[in-house]
């Protein structure tokens, strides 16, 4: 029989801000779907989805934003 010790390490996940963020808003109004496209920068996907609106009296979208994480050690 073979025994074993385990050890259990807490770790977290953070966000990595050299990783950069992607933001991208879909419009979700009844049949548009028309999108900000992936922008490196939330304010510039805020922008398409304000003039949009303008242009569509489109009120409804769907924010989805990516960015990097890294897990380490908890302390």
């Amino acid at each position: 029989m073979t025994r074993s010790v385990l050890r259990y390490v807490a770790h977290v996940i953070r966000h990595v801000p050299d990783g950069g963020l992607t933001a991208l808003i879909t419009c979700v109004a009844h049949g548009c779907g028309d999108t900000s496209g992936p922008r490196d920068d939330a304010d510039d996907a805020q922008d398409w989805a304000l003039a949009h609106t303008g242009r569509t009296g489109h009120d409804l979208f769907r924010r989805e934003y990516v960015d990097h994480a890294r897990v380490t050690r908890a302390e």
